[in-house]
């Protein structure tokens, strides 16, 4: 049940992230999607735990998945353009 709630909250915020970033650049379709919210998640609980907000065993919330994944498309976006 972990990883079918772990596709299903990265599906949000990917939906979500690809819907705040601007630009035309961005991955599309269900997987990319779902990948981009996963490992935004990812992100977001690596620098949270690097920061010191997150503790070993937690893990990033979902405004922090959103924001995670913001980042990656914001970087996305840079890279395309070279």
């Amino acid at each position: 049940m972990g990883i079918l709630w772990a596709i299903i909250v990265g599906f949000l915020a990917g939906l979500i992230a690809k819907w705040i970033t601007p630009g035309d650049n961005r991955p599309s379709g269900f997987i990319l999607t779902t990948v981009l919210g996963i490992v935004g998640s990812l992100l977001a609980t690596w620098l949270g735990q690097a920061i010191g907000w997150y503790g070993a065993g937690d893990g990033a919330g979902f405004i922090a998945s959103i924001l995670g994944a913001v980042i990656i498309l914001l970087a996305w976006t840079q890279l395309a353009r070279r």
